[in-house]
């Protein structure tokens, strides 16, 4: 299993050939597990550019598995946490990427992403494993 972030999913549905969506397709052919959180999922949902595509992607992304916070107070205070550490290095980050990496940590899958804000939350998170 594993855990896709919206910017591989993005290049996937434009059809773009990219290394992190050659992944991405092995992994749903060999039928590996391709997870996403209701923060992907929304923001998804936000790049429809039709009611045609804001359709297609709710069909989907229905038959895909979503990975959740564990707890809804200590998984927020842990991505703050990894916003805090990143700041303190001067890395700036996105807030919601903060929030799909501490997921991913809790869930204990690797990321699949082409976001270099996950290089930079990886770099104070050891336990945020990459693909």
């Amino acid at each position: 299993m594993i855990l896709v972030d919206t910017s591989v999913w993005i290049d996937f549905v434009r059809g773009r050939a990219t290394e992190a969506v050659a992944r991405l397709r092995e992994v749903l052919d060999r039928g590996l597990g391709a997870c996403l959180t209701s923060m992907i999922y929304q923001e998804i949902l936000q790049g429809a550019d039709s009611e045609r595509a804001f359709r297609d992607f709710c069909v989907f992304f229905s038959g895909q598995r979503f990975l959740h916070p564990v707890d809804p107070v200590t998984s927020h205070e842990n991505a703050a946490r990894l916003y805090f550490e990143c700041r303190r290095k001067g890395l700036t980050i996105r807030t919601n990427d903060c929030l799909i990496a501490q997921i991913a940590i809790e869930q204990g899958v690797p990321l699949l992403h082409d976001d270099r804000d996950f290089e930079s939350i990886a770099s104070v998170a050891p336990a945020l494993k990459l693909s």
